[in-house]
Formats: structure tokens, sequence, C-alpha cells
């Protein structure tokens, strides 16, 4: 049986520029310390585990969901690199009065987080990355996991990108009222790791309210992602002086392991937590140990400034 989930205490849309919008959705305080959630490929604002939104309310912190463009209720847009998307989120929290913020970024969120980092080490007090994607190009690339058939993929997303958006929304319209069974069945065929999270009742409410709400009208996020993740990201690794925290599955195939020992050995300020017998959506089932770690963190900053 499915459980109910609650909706996010606001919800909303900011204009980025004269023609586009991007959508969030708030929970926990609003008057509390802002930490930015950002979503998976697949994924929209409302991915955020129930245990991280209890957390933000007992902790008094304002978490914030957004979607990416071409998802939800922001307006489809192709970035010209990963960085490009530091202006867009610089903007969100001028709009929502946020000057300071940690951000943490699961899977397909991981290159965004770091990009903020990059982009805003004023800002950006700490970063969290939850089995994040590596380059695939430049001198921080490597080779492997789905991102490997991704780059392959890119090219091509100029002519069959628009089919694919089309039959990916027509695809969810059609299992929407077997939405339950069909989270059911992409478990029983993932790694065990992840199949003992999406059987828990509140992730695989969360998963649904969040994949049947943001793919109500488009899909094109997921493809766009694909096709900024394959180029060069528009900064280096070594550019991210903000310290990152990366949680990340042992047992990760979509984003292998070894990728992200890859990355925080090329992070100038990182650590690296093992989830052994983990897979992908691992970080997910740590969300508030990920929130009480990184808030301690920022905490100690503080003192020690």
């Amino acid at each position: 049986m499915l459980i109910p989930i609650e909706r996010p205490r606001l919800e909303g849309n900011v204009a980025v520029g004269d023609d586009r919008q991007i959508g969030f959705a708030e929970f926990g305080d609003p008057k509390g310390r802002a930490v930015f959630w950002l979503h998976g490929t697949p994924g929209a604002r409302r991915q955020i585990p129930v245990e991280a939104r209890l957390y933000a309310e007992r902790k008094h912190i304002r978490l914030i969901g957004i979607d990416r463009p071409g998802i939800g209720s922001s307006t489809p847009f192709q970035y010209r690199n990963v960085l490009a998307f530091a202006d867009d989120l610089r903007t969100i929290a001028d709009v929502l009065g946020i000057d300071e913020m940690a951000i943490i970024g699961l899977s397909g969120g991981g290159p965004y987080t770091l990009a903020c980092a990059a982009a805003m080490p004023d800002r950006v007090v700490v970063a969290g990355v939850l089995g994040g994607v590596a380059p695939t190009k430049g001198p921080d690339a490597i080779g492997g996991g789905l991102m490997g058939f991704g780059s392959t993929m890119a090219p091509l997303m100029p002519v069959i990108g628009l089919p694919l958006r089309l039959a990916a929304v027509g695809l969810i319209q059609l299992v929407r009222p077997l939405g339950s069974r069909a989270v059911d069945m992409y478990g029983r065929m993932s790694p065990e790791g992840d199949r003992r999270l999406l059987a828990r009742p509140e992730f695989k409410a969360m998963f649904l309210d969040d994949l049947l709400n943001g793919s109500r009208k488009q899909m094109a996020a997921p493809f766009a992602d694909v096709v900024v993740f394959a180029k060069d990201w528009g900064f280096r690794l070594d550019e991210v002086k903000v310290p990152v925290r990366w949680w990340h599955g042992d047992k990760d195939h979509i984003v292998p392991y070894a990728h992200g020992q890859h990355m925080v050995s090329l992070l100038p300020d990182a650590q690296l937590y093992e989830l052994p017998g983990e897979s992908h959506l691992a970080g997910l089932g740590y969300a508030e140990d990920i929130l009480d770690n990184v808030m301690a963190l920022w905490d100690d900053l503080e003192t020690s400034a």
C-alpha cells in the first residue's frame, strides 16, 4: 500500500531570464539556513527524501528543491556547459533572499553542485555529492559508467532528442495508473541496495510523487543533462575551493565507485564516504546523516572564521 506524502510548504517559479523560469519547492523553516537539494537524472524538485524534509523541520533548515530546465514548471533550455547553471541558481538565491547556502546534489545533480561551488565560493559554504556523475571530457575525465554510453548518444540528441522526449512523456502517462507497480518492477531489476531502498514505502511514495508531478507536461531535462555532461563542464575540479563531502555506494551500477574516488582525489578539499554494499540511490537512504554532516561542517567553519 502506497503511503501519502505531504506537499511542499511552498512551491513557485523564479524568472531567470526574459523568457525562462525555474520551479522550486521548499520544505522546513523559511527562516533557517538554506540548503539547495539538486535532483538526479531523471528527477524534479520534489525528489527529496521524507527523512530530509523532517530533519529540516526539526533542525530549522530551509530545504529547497528546484526543477532543472525542461522538467516540472521550468522552461526547457540547453545550457552551454555545466557551469552556466550557476548563473540560474545565483538568481534563484537572490530572489529568495538567500546570501549563504549549502548545496547537495544526487547523481546528475552532482556536476551542477560542483559548478555552483566553483562559481560562488563567497556564497556556497559547503557542498555534498551523492554518487555524482564525473566528467567524460577534458583533463578531469574518467571513462566507464552509464555516461560512457551517454557520451556516445549526446551528439545524436539534436536529431533524436524531441522524439525521445515525447516518447518519455507518453510512456509516463501510460504507466501513471500503474506507477506503484512500475517502481516495484524497477526495484526488482536493480542491485540489492537500491532494491531495499525502493521497497521502503516512504521512498516509493516520494519517487512517484516527484516523477508524476515533474513529468506531467515535459521530460526534456534528462536529455539536456546528457548533452551537457558529455561536454567540457566549463570549470576544473581544482577550482572548487569549497569543502566537498562525497557519499558513494561501492556497488553503484550507474556511476562506478571508482568515479567517486577519482573525483575526490582531484577536489582540493574533499572527503569520500564509502557506503558498503550500497548502489546508486544509496545517498537518499542516508539523508539525515548527510544533512547532519553538512550542517555540522557549516557550524565548524563559522566557528573557525
